[in-house]
This record gives C-alpha cells, structure tokens and sequence, in this order.
C-alpha cells in the first residue's frame, strides 16, 4: 500500500483549535526538522480538563494553555513519553494547575548500554520526569465526562503510550504515528522490533481518527498504519539489498538509501539503520562482530 505523507498544516501558534468534540489542540512553536512545526499539546474535556503531552519547558506555550485552559479546574495531565518536546512542561503546569501527572515512568532505554556505548540520545531525553502516578497497560481514567485508556506503544521510546479516548475512536498517537513523517526509532531508546509489534497493534485497534505529537490529524489510520507498515518492511528489503551488494558500514547504507533526505537527518537516519540491523541480526539474517553497532561491520548470514 502507498504511503502518503500530510505536510499541509497551519500551527496556529498562540491558539487553541478544536479537532474533535470537547478536544482541542494548542502547538508549540518549537519548529525543528525533528518537530515539524511543533509540538501538539492537547485538552481534553469540557468542564474539568485533562492536558496530553504539556510539550516543552517554554514559557509562551504555557501562558497559550492556561490562556485555552481559562477558569476550568485541571484534573490530569497525560505525558506519552520523556522526549524533552514532550513532557518538561508538565512539572510547570502542575504548579499552577493542581493535577496530577501520569505516565509509563521515567526515561529508560530500550536496552541496557552495551560496554564503552555513549547514549547519542540523552540530550533529547528528559531525565527529570517522574510521573505522579505510573500507568499500566489498559489502565483506564475516569474524568469529568471522559474516560482515557493508556495504549502503551513502545518503539519510538521504551516508555511510549497512546491514549484513546474512551468511545469515541479517537487515539492520542503522539510520535509513534504521524501524518506528516515516519517516527524516528533509534537505539538504544527505540526499537525496531517494538515499534512494528506496536503497529500491528494500533492497526487492530481500528481508531478512526489519530491526533499525533506533532502536524495534523491521520484521517484513515489503518490504511495510513499498514502503509507505513509497508514503508518499513521495503526500508528492511533496501539495507538487506546495500548488505548483499557489498556496503558493511551503517554510512555507506545511509548515503545510498537517504540520498535523498535532508543532510540534517541522517545522523537520525543512521540510528534508523541501526535499529532495522538490530533486528536483522536478532533474527539471523545479518551478522556482526559482537552486538551490532553504529560503526560495525555488519555481512549478509550465510
């Protein structure tokens, strides 16, 4: 199935704007090549609110969101993972606020660091962060008028978790799927063997609308979700291709196959790399010297 990308999307910095009933989203002008124009914060309820992912330690989108929030009393705030666009506004909006903050848990990683591995990720992660209250797979909230049941999707972060609210088919997909671009799954905070496990389960879940962390809303998920299904599965089939074609370094890899990609992201692009190698070599279809690794020498399995 083709993948199309959605790029078509007015921020509305400084507003909130309503995208489905009692839900409204206020964007953070954090505009970066890893953000897009930022990221989406969300309020859900009409009377008594919960806030989805506050975003980042930024004193404008907060003064947006209590400016959105008004006199209503905040009950709950939801943060999907601990990627520092996501969940440093949290503690903020919490003082303010009263709420309570709920998440997976702190930051981890998808997999213990191997001996003499430097995290190339920590700048991005916020080692801060601890939930108020740690929430399980299928845990169900009770608000004022509304129900959200954790959906955890590890991949893009060991920590990763969607919320669907309760009855009306929508899912809070945060970074795990995104109309405007696939999400980066890089090690060792991702994994390529979670994020796809956490595909499938999204796709049987049969949402029929997502609100992602950033750009605009997925409008047919699950044709949307089996398309980027696919789009991995081919990106598989061209590292396997450069491996059988004689490339052994993640970099000739990402010069062949991001040739056309903007240079800023092929050091995410080779993390990518790493996590579909990962995967491979998991399952015997590539070796390597010792665990795989951003600078191994990775050959097709006999």
């Amino acid at each position: 199935m083709a993948l199309k990308f959605n790029t078509s999307f007015d921020p509305a910095y400084g507003q909130a704007v309503t995208v489905a009933p009692d839900v409204q989203r206020v964007t953070a002008r954090n505009p970066s090549p890893f953000t897009f124009h930022g990221t989406n914060s969300y309020l859900v309820g009409r009377d008594t609110l919960a806030v989805i992912d506050p975003g980042p330690d930024d004193a404008a989108h907060l003064e947006t969101l209590l400016g959105a929030i008004g006199q209503r009393p905040v009950s709950h705030i939801f943060v999907s993972h601990t990627h520092r666009d996501h969940s440093p506004l949290a503690a903020r909006l919490k003082e303010r606020t009263g709420a309570i903050v709920l998440a997976e848990g702190p930051h981890r990683p998808a997999r213990p660091l191997r001996i003499g591995e430097i995290n190339p990720l920590d700048a991005s992660a916020d080692m801060a962060f601890a939930p108020d209250m740690a929430l399980k797979d299928d845990t169900l909230v009770d608000g004022d008028g509304w129900t959200i049941r954790t959906v955890l999707t590890p991949g893009h972060a060991a920590n990763h978790a969607a919320f669907a609210l309760e009855g009306s088919g929508v899912l809070f997909s945060a970074d795990h799927v995104m109309a405007w671009a696939t999400s980066i799954v890089a090690p060792p905070d991702g994994a390529m063997a979670d994020y796809m496990a956490s595909l499938d389960r999204l796709i049987e879940r049969g949402d029929r609308l997502l609100l992602p962390g950033h750009g605009g809303p997925v409008m047919a998920p699950r044709s949307f979700m089996r398309g980027l299904k696919t789009h991995r599965k081919m990106r598989e089939r061209a590292i396997l291709e450069r491996i059988r074609g004689g490339d052994r370094t993640i970099k000739a890899m990402v010069a062949a196959i991001y040739r056309d990609t903007d240079p800023r992201l092929h050091g995410a692009a080779g993390l990518s790399v790493l996590a579909h190698l990962e995967d491979l070599v998991a399952r015997g279809l590539v070796v390597t010297d010792g665990d795989p690794a951003i600078d191994g020498i990775f050959r097709p399995a006999l």
